[in-house]
C-alpha cells in the first residue's frame, strides 16, 4: 500500500511504499519512492490490468453512459437505416415510451438482471405484446453495447416475462379457419374481381399467398416466362429515415425496400391461371405505355395506374371491401386472403416445408419432419397447387397462342431467358 506524504502548502513530493520483502519474503519493508517514479509505477500498473480487463472481455471503455443516450443513440444511429418503417416504430414506442421513462437516468455500467425484470413486469401489467416486443428490444440493445464494450455482461440475458405471459412458438403461424374462405368463396372472389383494377393484387394473395407490400413490388422482369416461375425480391414501402423531397412525388410509401426477410426472397412456381392473367395484363401495360409515352412512368410493375405507377399499401381496400359485401362474403382483412391459400393447401396434405418456402417463412409453419431436397420440395408445390386451381377454376381452359410480336420488351425478355438456357 502506499501513503503520500504531504507537506502543507507543497505538492506531494515523494511517496511511501510499504511492501513485501524480496529477500524474506515473511516481513515487509518500507521505501521511499520519489513522485515522478510513483506517478509511472501506477501508470503501468494500470496498463496491465486493462490489458487483463480487455482481454477477458470486461473491460468498460465508456462507463458514464446513461441508459437514454444509449438508447437513443442504438435505435436512431444503429437500427433505424436497416429495419422497416414499422419495425422502428414498434422499437421507438418501447424504448421513449418504456425503457427511458423507467431506467433512462441510469448509468449502463449500472444495469443489472433485477432493474431488467422490473421493466419487464411493469409493462406486461398492461400490455402482454409489448413486454414481448421489449424483451428483443433490450436483449438486442444491451448485446450490441457488450460488443462495444459498453457494459462488461448482457444483464437483460436470461432474464425471463413474467409467468402470466404464456411463451409463444418460434414462427408459429396461427390461422383462425373461420377467418378465412372456403373453396367455392375463392372462386365467387376471383370471378368478381375481374371488373375492379385490383384483379391482380387477389389473384396474387389468395392463390400465391403473396403478401401486400411484395405483391405491389412486383415486376414484369421477376417472371420468367420460359419456366413460368415468379421471384420476390422487392416490396413497397417506406424506406427507414427517408422524407418526401427526397423521392417522386406521391412515392415516400411506395419505395423499394428488401422483403420482410431473407427467406422471404424466393422463386415459385407460377398457377397456369395466374400466368395468363400476367400476359394479359402486359398487354395493358404496353397499350397504356403507347398511348402515354410522354406521362407514363415506365418501371415494370405489375399492379400499377395507367399512368404506370405503382400502388399504394392500401389502394385495395375500397374496392376489396365493396367486392366482399356484393358477394355476401365473410368480411376478412386483405392479409387473410393469404390465409386462405394456406389453409387449402393444408386442406390438401400440402408438403408443410413446401408451404413455408410459397409463404417465404425460414422455419416450418408447424410441427412436421423435414424431407426431401430443395427441388423436389419446390415441385411438391408445383403439383399441389395445379389441381388446387382446377378446383378453385372448372372450367376447362384452353391452350391460347399470344401474339407478342409487338411487345419488343417481352421478346427481349424471353430471348435473354433462352439464351440463359
Amino acid at each position: 500500500m502506499a501513503n503520500p506524504k504531504v507537506k502543507e502548502g507543497f505538492e506531494i513530493e515523494e511517496y511511501t511504499v510499504i511492501e513485501r520483502d524480496p529477500k524474506t519474503e515473511n516481513s515487509f519493508r518500507i521505501l521511499k519512492v520519489p513522485k515522478a517514479i510513483m506517478k509511472e509505477v501506477e501508470r503501468r500498473l494500470h496498463y496491465v490490468e486493462m490489458k487483463k480487463e480487455w482481454y477477458a472481455g470486461n473491460y468498460i471503455v465508456y462507463g458514464k453512459i446513461k441508459v437514454a443516450d444509449f438508447m437513443e443513440f442504438w435505435l436512431e444511429e444503429v437500427m433505424r437505416p436497416k429495419i422497416a418503417e414499422n419495425s422502428y416504430n414498434g422499437y421507438k414506442n418501447v424504448v421513449y415510451n418504456y425503457v427511458t421513462p423507467q431506467l433512462g437516468k441510469m448509468y449502463m455500467a449500472t444495469l443489472n438482471q433485477g432493474y431488467i425484470r422490473k421493466l419487464y413486469n411493469s409493462i406486461a401489467e398492461k400490455y402482454e405484446s409489448i413486454a414481448r416486443l421489449a424483451k428483443t428490444v433490450m436483449n438486442t440493445a444491451l448485446d450490441y453495447a457488450k460488443s462495444k464494450n459498453v457494459i462488461a455482461v448482457n444483464p437483460a440475458e436470461g432474464v425471463p416475462l413474467p409467468k402470466k405471459i404464456k411463451k409463444k412458438a418460434y414462427r408459429e403461424l396461427k390461422i383462425d379457419v373461420s377467418k378465412t374462405l372456403t373453396l367455392p368463396q375463392v372462386f365467387q372472389l376471383v370471378e368478381a374481381s375481374k371488373g375492379t383494377p385490383i384483379h391482380m393484387q387477389i389473384l396474387f394473395a389468395v392463390l400465391m399467398g403473396l403478401r401486400r407490400g411484395e405483391i405491389n413490388g412486383l415486376k414484369y422482369s421477376d417472371v420468367d416466362y420460359i419456366n413460368r416461375t415468379l421471384k420476390i425480391q422487392r416490396q413497397l414501402g417506406k424506406k427507414p429515415n427517408s422524407k418526401a423531397e427526397d423521392v417522386p412525388p406521391k412515392m415516400l410509401t411506395k419505395q423499394e425496400i428488401k422483403p420482410k426477410t431473407p427467406s422471404s426472397i424466393r422463386e415459385i412456381p407460377i398457377p397456369d391461371y395466374v400466368f395468363e392473367a400476367i400476359l394479359e395484363q402486359r398487354r395493358i401495360y404496353e397499350k397504356n405505355r403507347r398511348r402515354r409515352s410522354k406521362e407514363f412512368r415506365d418501371w415494370d410493375y405489375i399492379c400499377c395506374s395507367t399512368y404506370g405507377n405503382p400502388r399504394s399499401k392500401s389502394y385495395h381496400q375500397k374496392y376489396y371491401k365493396e367486392l366482399l359485401a356484393s358477394l355476401g362474403l365473410p368480411d376478412i382483412h386483405f392479409h387473410q386472403l393469404r390465409n386462405t391459400y394456406t389453409t387449402i393447401l393444408l386442406k390438401h396434405d400440402f408438403n408443410i416445408k413446401g408451404i413455408s418456402h410459397m409463404l417465404g417463412h425460414s422455419k416450418e409453419i408447424i410441427s412436421a419432419d423435414v424431407y426431401g431436397d430443395t427441388a423436389e420440395i419446390i415441385e411438391d408445390c408445383l403439383y399441389a397447387i395445379e389441381p388446387f386451381m382446377e378446383e378453385v377454376l372448372p372450367e376447362s381452359r384452353e391452350e391460347k397462342y399470344y401474339d407478342y410480336s409487338d411487345l419488343k420488351e417481352i421478346d427481349e425478355a424471353a430471348e435473354e431467358y433462352l439464351m440463359a438456357a
